[in-house]
Order: structure tokens, then sequence, then C-alpha cells
């Protein structure tokens, strides 16, 4: 598979961004040799490989939640720029 320009734009375009020309050559360039190197993966005899389902032989190691250190409300509250009685006052970003 090789990738041009026209491949460049349709992902530029899902993935919401915008090159300068100069800059999509060498994305061009770029994406054709990262594709080059997974195809040379291909290469390798993998027949006697199990597939890896786990990063790692360790099973659910997880350390305990403990509780380091306590604020109470009031001092939590005390060093924020804008809150009411109980609560954080932060600017309101989804509109009706």
């Amino acid at each position: 598979m090789k990738i041009n320009t026209d491949t460049v734009d349709k992902i530029a375009h899902l993935a919401r961004l915008e090159f300068e020309n100069e800059a999509k050559e060498q994305i061009v360039k770029d994406m054709n040799n990262m594709l080059a190197f997974v195809d040379k993966l291909s290469e390798l005899d993998t027949s006697n490989v199990e597939p890896l389902i786990y990063m790692s032989d360790e099973v659910n190691v997880l350390r305990e939640d403990e509780v380091k250190q306590e604020i109470t409300q009031q001092e939590a509250l005390k060093n924020a720029p804008k809150h009411d009685s109980d609560y954080f006052k932060v600017p309101r970003m989804i509109e009706k």
C-alpha cells in the first residue's frame, strides 16, 4: 500500500488537522516509511510464537487505596478563586 497526498488529505480531514502543502509531502514520505517498516515485520516467522494476551505475567498487581491526607471542605474552598458555601464555582461550558 502506498500513501499519497489524497490519502493524507482524507486522514487529515478525519483527524480534523490542516497541513500546508510543503508539510504534506513530508507526511507522505514519513507514512510510507512507517508502512514499509510494518511490511518488514511480515517477513518474520511467527509460527511458533504464542499470541500475546497480556503485557505481563503478573495478575492484579494493584496497591491498596490509602487515605494520605484529608482536608475539610472549608479548607479546600479556602483558596478557590470563586466559591459559595459548599461548591467551587466555574464558568458554564455547556450552553442550553
